[in-house]
C-alpha cells in the first residue's frame, strides 16, 4: 500500500512538475538583429526572419515590414528549464505555481522593422518600429550616410629660387 501512495505521489510530481520546464524550452529563439542594417541583402532577412509582413512601393521604392517575437538564446533557454527543474524537484512541484505563469508572461518580444531597399535589394533604410506604431528616437533609425571622401591636402608645389641681381 506505501508503494502504492509513493508511486500515485511520484506519478504526481513528474505530471506536475515539468510543465515550466518544457514553456521555457521551447520559447521562441533568439532572431539576429544585426541583420538589419544598411548593406545587407534583402535574401538574407527573408532567410532569417521569414517573408515580410507586408510590402509595398513608395516613391517607386519598395518597402518590408518585418514583424517576429525576439526570443531567446539556446543557453538562455536551457539554463531556465535546468533552473525551473531543480526548483520542481526541491519544492516537490510547488515552484510550478510561480514559474509557470513567470514562463507565460516571459515568451518573447514582439517586435517590428520597416526596411526600404536599393534598386539592387540591398537593405538602404531601417526603422524600428515601436509597439504603438509611432517612430522611434532619431537613435534608433538607420539611415545610409554619404560616403565620405578623404581629404587629400594639395600637393605642395616645388619651390624655386631667383638669384637676386645686384
Amino acid at each position: 500500500m506505501k508503494f502504492a501512495k509513493l508511486g500515485l505521489i511520484f506519478f504526481f510530481f513528474l505530471m506536475l512538475s515539468g510543465c515550466s520546464v518544457y514553456m521555457a524550452a521551447h520559447q521562441p529563439s533568439e532572431k539576429n538583429v544585426d541583420l538589419f542594417k544598411i548593406g545587407t541583402p534583402k535574401s538574407f532577412l527573408v532567410a532569417e526572419f521569414g517573408q515580410p509582413t507586408s510590402t509595398e512601393i513608395r516613391d517607386g521604392k519598395k518597402y518590408d515590414i518585418y514583424r517576429f517575437t525576439q526570443g531567446y538564446s539556446g543557453g538562455a533557454k536551457a539554463g531556465r528549464a535546468f533552473a525551473e527543474e531543480v526548483a520542481d524537484v526541491f519544492t516537490l512541484g510547488i515552484a510550478e505555481v510561480i514559474t509557470t505563469p513567470v514562463e507565460t508572461i516571459a515568451d518573447g518580444n514582439l517586435v517590428a522593422y520597416e526596411v526600404s531597399y536599393d534598386k539592387n535589394d540591398l537593405v538602404d533604410q531601417v526603422i524600428l518600429l515601436t509597439a504603438n506604431g509611432s517612430l522611434p528616437p532619431p537613435s534608433q533609425i538607420a539611415t545610409p550616410q554619404a560616403p565620405s571622401t578623404p581629404s587629400v591636402a594639395p600637393a605642395p608645389s616645388p619651390q624655386t629660387t631667383v638669384p637676386k641681381s645686384q
